[in-house]
């Protein structure tokens, strides 16, 4: 925010203005008081002072301490300087503002009578920083946590958590520490801390929590295959740490590679693969997945698939023609059949033909 700050002697008609360069001038009561200027840290900040040829001496003074008498600079700060580039003028300006720079402001200026002096009050304002948040941590699910996050700013800056995986959502307490009771595996993940206030854009950190737990099944799948084919079981388990997996037949551990069984495990799955199935490899299987916390398991089969039996096409037709030749009318081999049929033909047409003759 820049304003200026104008302030009217009377009598002699001295003014000395306090202000910002760049906005208009508001005009003032000598007898008002002290007024507020405020500048963003790391700015320049110039007060003005504007007097008349009348005044005989005239000062700076930054509470009881001196800073310009006249044209004569007591203070030792390099950033501090006097401005007197336009006519009466008797300006100061600091450079690169810091909150130690914060505090009442004076233009003492000595007239032939009596002195008069104008304060100005100048605030820092501050971006918001965060300076220290908790690193990132492990704890076992169960546990009790306590997030710290410290930030400095003028004003005050507010802080707010925000839980990034897997909610992504804001937790309600605008509080520097934030306290988790008895962690889940569900509050994992990474927390953020936003620092706001209204003199720049909010400074966010993060720090990221993981929680350890016991093994639990997500998966077992089961499956059954023919003999001398090729077959598989999957065991997936969700664990902080990872898991370390076994396999086991009744209650005899499987090794890799061992009985035609291979086992191959990435990250949170574990498959058993059976390459050339035979009657010993049928069964009862067990899957172990462990961690520091906890063991769990899963028991999956392999069962036998009989395939179906595929009748043979050639076999098939020998076999139709066989029957034709035994009990086919129309075989050319058959003769003896053939002519039997023709005399029995040939004795019934003679016997119809008789029986009209004779009307029988």
């Amino acid at each position: 925010m820049r304003f200026y700050v104008i302030h009217s002697i009377g009598i002699l008609g001295f003014v000395s203005f306090f202000a910002f360069q760049g906005l208009p001038v508001r005009s003032v009561d000598f007898a008002r008081g002290t007024d507020n200027i405020t500048i963003r840290q790391g700015n320049t900040a110039i007060l003005r002072c504007y007097v008349d040829d009348r005044i005989s001496k005239v000062a700076w003074l930054n509470r009881s301490n001196i800073i310009f008498a006249g044209n004569d600079k007591w203070s030792l700060d390099p950033r501090v300087t006097l401005l007197t580039s336009a006519h009466l003028e008797y300006s100061l300006q600091i450079q690169q503002v810091d909150v130690s720079d914060e505090g009442p402001y004076t233009c003492s200026v000595q007239t032939q009578h009596h002195p008069k002096t104008y304060q100005v009050h100048l605030i820092v304002q501050v971006p918001p920083k965060i300076y220290n948040i908790s690193s990132n941590i492990t704890v076992n699910e169960g546990s009790n946590v306590t997030l710290v996050c410290l930030a400095n700013g003028r004003p005050e800056p507010v802080i707010n958590w925000r839980h990034i995986s897997p909610s992504a959502k804001e937790i309600e307490e605008e509080e520097e520490y934030l306290e988790i009771f008895m962690i889940s595996r569900y509050q994992a993940g990474a927390y953020q801390c936003k620092a706001a206030n209204e003199v720049a854009s909010a400074d966010e950190k993060r720090v990221h929590i993981t929680v350890n737990y016991a093994p639990a099944i997500k998966y077992a799948q089961s499956a059954d295959v023919a003999v001398g084919r090729t077959g598989m079981l999957h065991c997936e388990v969700s664990a902080v740490p990872p898991a370390d997996f076994e396999w086991y037949k009744e209650d005899k551990r499987i090794y890799n590679s061992s009985q035609g069984i291979q086992i191959q495990t990435i990250d949170s799955r574990s498959s058993l693969i059976v390459t050339n199935a035979t009657e010993d490899h049928y069964g009862n299987y067990t899957c172990v997945a462990g961690n520091k916390l906890g063991v769990t398991n899963a028991s999956i089969f392999l069962y036998k698939n009989i395939l179906p039996t595929i009748p043979n096409p050639v076999q098939e037709k020998i076999e139709t023609t066989v029957h034709s030749k035994q009990k086919g009318p129309g075989s050319m081999r058959d003769s003896g059949t053939g002519l039997a049929g023709v005399t029995i033909s040939l004795w019934l047409l003679v016997a119809t033909l008789v029986c009209l003759i004779y009307k029988c």
